[in-house]
This record gives structure tokens, sequence and C-alpha cells, in this order.
């Protein structure tokens, strides 16, 4: 007797533990749609991105069509529609950090990672994105590594931040191979 093959259309899309807290999150709020900027990063946390599927389910949890949800998503610069690196690392380039350097901190993360702009590097760990303003003007120039900030970068500065990134990654590999 052959396996039964899962139908992709009736899996789901979120963990169980997932799907409980987008439960809560619409239960909370008087308006359900309130919850969505807070499913979409929780659904992009654990997916990676704001897939089709992810857009599909989220529309359906609130009441809304999937366009609302995704010209609510593309106007915020931390969600995505594409994969990104383990490590997604943006670069602000507003005219704060434009004036103290971002572009010359955005190319040498350009030349270390070997990617353009919303590249990703081969591995999988890094992705790039210039972005508007991650709220750091007074120490600009700024990024942003995921939830972790780094201000008052020099280009000099950027291979060492992309080595304690990657020795993030071999420390927990180190760690799981135990």
């Amino acid at each position: 007797m052959s396996a039964k093959k899962k139908n992709p259309e009736t899996m789901p899309v979120f963990s169980p533990k997932l799907a409980k807290r987008f439960d809560a999150l619409v239960e909370r709020y008087p308006a359900k749609r309130s919850a969505l900027i807070p499913m979409l990063l929780y659904a992009q946390d654990e997916v990676g991105y704001l897939s089709d599927a992810v857009v599909a389910e989220v529309a359906r949890r609130i009441g809304i069509t999937q366009l609302e949800v995704r010209n609510v998503a593309t106007y915020y610069s931390m969600l995505r529609f594409k994969p990104a690196g383990k490590f997604n690392i943006q670069v602000c380039t507003n005219i704060s950090c434009m004036l103290r350097g971002a572009y010359d901190v955005y190319e040498r993360f350009q030349e270390e990672l070997g990617v353009g702009p919303k590249g990703v590097t081969p591995d999988g760990l890094f992705s790039l994105e210039e972005v508007e303003c991650i709220g750091a003007c007074c120490w600009a120039p700024a990024i942003q590594v995921n939830y972790d900030f780094h201000d008052e970068l020099k280009p000099d500065l950027v291979p060492g931040i992309l080595s304690g990134y990657r020795g993030r990654t071999k420390a927990k590999g180190k760690a799981s191979d135990a």
C-alpha cells in the first residue's frame, strides 16, 4: 500500500503555536484588522518571508483581501516577499546616515558579501538591502541586522561585523553537533 501524499493546499502554513498566537491577537483587538502588522511580523519570523500562502492565510484570518494585506505589507521595509538570508543586513541611507558615510558602508558590505542590492549570498547566510530610516539618526551611519543595531559605522568595521555573525552560526553548529 502506498503512503498518502500530503496535499500542499491543505497543509497548515503556520506552526500550531503561531496559529494559536494569531487567534489570541485577533481576539485582543476590537477590529481584527489591527492585528495585521503583528501577524505579518510573526509570520515572517517563522516562515522567513511573506509567501503567497502566508498572505492568503493572514487575509483569511483577519477577513480582508489578499490585496489589502499586500498594500499594507509593501509600505514597511522590514516586511519582505522574497526569502532573505539568515542575517538580513539593512543599511540606512536616509539623509543623516548618508551625510556621514552610509553609502561607503553599503558599498563595503556589497564588496565583502559579493552581492548587490537585495542580494542573498549563495550560502543563504546573509542578505543585504538599503532602507530609508531605522531611527538611529543620532548615531549615523547605522545598520540593522535582523533585530540588532550597529551604529557609528565606518567601512573598515564591516569585516568584523560579518565575522561576528559567521561566528554565531559556527557556535550554534558546534553546540548542536555535541
